[in-house]
């Protein structure tokens, strides 16, 4: 992370009734409560995993 980019990551719905995949994406992401918020560097890896999961998380930029 050499210019310190990062981007926050908010749950807005939960991940229950969802693929088992999708609800370990959302551990991964670092996301445990539903409104939580994280920060984490901007990577083509965290993006992907945001891109996944797009229908249950919001990105603060």
């Amino acid at each position: 992370m050499p210019d310190g980019k990062t981007i926050r990551i908010k749950l807005v719905r939960s991940p229950i009734g969802f693929e088992k995949s999708q609800k370990a994406t959302v551990k991964a992401l670092g996301l445990n409560k539903l409104n939580q918020v994280v920060e984490q560097p901007d990577t083509p890896a965290t993006r992907g995993m945001v891109n996944k999961v797009s229908h249950l998380v919001e990105v603060i930029e």
